[in-house]
């Protein structure tokens, strides 16, 4: 028969063996130590690992979110403001990730809130609510030179919020408004120029031609005798003054007649 101790040493072997087995999966790739010293990177698959030498550590190879807090940032032009933004970001060598800072994550954050604040504190209010792509830009730019040497990629930075105070949001309305006047006002200006240059061209026409005055004043009485209730009465003819009272004197009658 088998002697105990031959059993308990062989499943201790199994033990040993088994746990010094190792998956890692396609997204991720582990950083192996061997006696405190970085060995080699492995994965993704299966693989074994030395028992009691060999230590693993996994790296998540795929893009990550890190969502930054709100940070109360002071503009160029002293206005106060809470902004929050979300990182996304990738490990593009796991080794250095684990060798060249403590918690890559952790550091990544930190160094975003520091980096959010000082960029939006150099610009103005009108340059973070309407430059913000720019902005997204630079961060991203100082992000990944900064975390490169950690073996780390800044894929992307947004902006999610800018919170202004009540009394600036009110100020931004008026400010709004008082530019819609302004063109409003501009577009009305330039109505007029343009109409009164019209009438201006017109009226040297007319003045060339007296005939076509005559015609243009008909074609306005004609307008003005659609309302039944309105005496028009016309001045005639320019030919002599003796026939061009006439009509007046015959409108004023048959006004007279009607009011009986």
């Amino acid at each position: 028969m088998v002697s105990i101790p031959i059993l308990a040493g062989s499943a201790l072997l199994i033990v040993i063996l088994a746990s010094s087995i190792r998956v890692v999966r396609q997204y991720e790739r582990a950083v192996i130590f061997r006696l405190g010293k970085i060995k080699k990177e492995r994965g993704p698959g299966l693989f074994a690992l030395i028992p009691l030498a060999d230590k693993m550590v996994r790296v998540d190879m795929r893009v990550r979110e890190l969502d930054v807090p709100k940070q109360t940032v002071i503009s160029k032009d002293n206005v106060t403001l809470e902004v929050d933004a979300v990182i996304y970001y990738k490990v593009m060598d796991a080794s250095r990730a684990i060798i060249e800072v403590e918690d890559f994550e952790a550091a990544t954050l930190l160094l975003a809130q520091t980096t959010l604040r000082d960029i939006l504190g150099q610009n103005e209010l009108d340059t973070i609510l309407s430059d913000r792509d720019d902005l997204n830009k630079r961060i991203k730019e100082i992000l990944d030179s900064t975390t490169g040497p950690w073996g780390m990629h800044v894929v992307m930075v947004t902006m999610r919020d800018v919170s202004l105070p009540e009394n600036m949001l009110r100020a931004i309305a008026r400010q709004a408004e008082a530019e819609r006047e302004k063109r409003a006002r501009i577009i009305l200006a330039e109505g007029e120029y343009q109409a009164s240059k019209m009438m201006n061209q017109a009226a040297d026409m007319y003045e060339d031609k007296p005939s076509a005055l005559k015609l243009r004043e008909y074609q306005t009485l004609t307008e003005i005798a659609k309302e039944k209730n309105l005496i028009v009465v016309s001045t005639g003819s320019d030919d002599g003054h003796r026939n061009s009272d006439l009509p007046l004197f015959m409108g004023l009658a048959r006004a007279a007649v009607s009011n009986k």
